[in-house]
């Protein structure tokens, strides 16, 4: 074979090692042009974050008395998170198990409601960095703590509370029987143990305290006796959508830093800090 031939040939396998070359670079360049947008690409892309709330919380997620508008502590929170991100947001007010199955399905790109972090649900849902610290107590009636000592005391009582929250799992571990409501406001709730309709209520500290508070005319009291159960709170979020939670967590850890969180906390939980671990002893 002439050299000529030869170099003909080689000239060949080049241009063809060279097209088979960027055909490949085509093909990957095209699978990753026809990549499905991220749930956060929707989301930048939309300039808007999606949030579950409750809208009957005091004072994670309630109605100003006087000017209706949605606040709490959790509401400006997450709207404060949403500014630091350049996002606006739509609040959808939806009961405690609804909530949680709209992030589940992708209705809403997050949970904010007071939802303590538990190692059951985060194997189903993604949380941000805890901001909120508490630990469980018990609301009973005044005048006789509704007939408890110790929660041992809880079996044959009427618990109330949302179903899939981790105090009425505890409340029906003890025994209990429990009354579940569709997104009530507080009032309703103690109320409710005030006239005798159920007993007790267990929940978190911080909000429990201000519940009693806001209405000093019912038969109601936080149990001094009853403590348990150290929590953590953060934002809900589904557990495909990472990118979401790297943003969020980003900000809040930001927020923790300079101090945002804790003044939200003392406007809201009058002047407590909550986002340091509670101390129970």
């Amino acid at each position: 074979m002439t050299n000529f031939m030869k170099k003909k040939r080689l000239s060949i396998y080049i241009g063809l090692a060279s097209m088979l070359f960027l055909t490949a670079c085509g093909n990957d360049e095209a699978k990753e042009s026809a990549k499905s947008p991220t749930a956060w690409d929707t989301i930048q892309e939309e300039g808007k974050l999606t949030v579950a709330t409750s809208g009957t919380l005091l004072t994670t997620s309630y109605h100003d008395e006087e000017t209706d508008e949605l606040t709490g502590f959790e509401v400006e929170v997450v709207r404060e998170a949403a500014k630091r991100l350049n996002l606006e947001i739509e609040f959808k007010e939806l009961g405690f198990d609804e909530m949680l199955t709209s992030v589940s399905t992708g209705q809403v790109d997050l949970a904010a409601n007071d939802i303590e972090i538990t190692e059951e649900r985060k194997d189903k849902f993604n949380f941000s960095t805890p901001f909120k610290h508490s630990y469980g107590i018990a609301v009973v009636r005044k005048d006789d703590l509704s007939g408890i000592k110790t929660l041992e005391d809880l079996k044959g009582k009427k618990a109330a509370g949302a179903s899939t929250s981790v105090y009425m799992q505890m409340a029906r571990e003890y025994g209990a029987e429990e009354v579940t409501y569709d997104n009530a406001s507080n009032e309703v709730y103690l109320r409710d143990v005030s006239i005798g309709r159920t007993d007790v209520i267990l929940n978190d500290f911080y909000l429990s305290s201000l519940g009693v508070a806001a209405f000093p005319e019912l038969n109601i009291t936080i149990h001094p006796d009853i403590k348990y159960s150290p929590s953590e709170v953060g934002f809900v979020m589904n557990k495909e959508n990472k990118e979401l939670e790297e943003n969020i967590n980003g900000v809040i850890e930001e927020m923790l830093e300079d101090g945002t969180i804790a003044e939200l906390s003392a406007k809201f939980f009058n002047g407590a800090d909550v986002s340091k671990p509670a101390d129970i002893e």
